[in-house]
């Protein structure tokens, strides 16, 4: 499966142009992870931009341990590799899938992260990623009340994958500045 086979997959199946934008921005940070891990920086794209795929099929409020399923369920058949599959399973901790290779830890700790980071510059008065500090980000990490939906614990993750929170902030928000343009931010 190649970055536009994927593209035009999620387009199938997410309406909601934000939703697209989060995925997006997951694709992103991964590429960049992969860089920093010196892993297969396509493949682990591909994993952060369909990792959402069944969003808008399966109520992930309701049923959260649907979601991720059912977007493996597609990427199989549509051919994605097995590594993306076990990425979409393995970024929702509900769906019981482990975590075991960096691909699927990474992708679990930068999902909500891409949130805190849009959160982030929101509440700039230019919202724009190029005026986002990482500091910024980790303050805003420490404030609890803050950005609720971005678990913190989650995030905290990042040490699963040797990072400590102020560079995987740091490596995240590079990498979704790097594409602020897509983002609208």
């Amino acid at each position: 499966m190649d970055r536009q086979k994927a593209l035009t997959l999620i387009k199938e199946h997410v309406k909601n142009e934000n939703s697209i934008k989060h995925m997006l921005a997951v694709e992103a940070v991964m590429r960049a992870l992969a860089r920093r891990f010196g892993e297969n920086e396509d493949l682990w794209g591909i994993a952060g931009l369909v990792h959402d795929i069944d969003m808008e099929i399966v109520d992930y409020r309701e049923k959260p341990e649907k979601h991720g399923k059912k977007g493996a369920e597609i990427l199989r058949e549509h051919g994605a590799p097995e590594e993306v599959v076990d990425a979409a399973l393995a970024h929702n901790d509900k769906t019981g899938k482990k975590r075991e290779a960096l691909l699927e830890k990474a992708i679990f700790c930068t999902d909500p992260l891409t949130g805190l980071i849009v959160a982030s510059v929101l509440v700039l008065p230019e919202k724009k990623l190029d005026n986002l500090t990482s500091d910024s980000v980790v303050k805003r990490f420490k404030e609890k009340a803050f950005a609720r939906g971005a678990d913190r614990e989650i995030i905290s993750a990042c040490k699963e994958i040797g990072l400590e929170l102020e560079e995987f902030v740091a490596i995240g928000l590079r990498a979704m500045q790097e594409i602020s343009e897509e983002l609208d931010l």
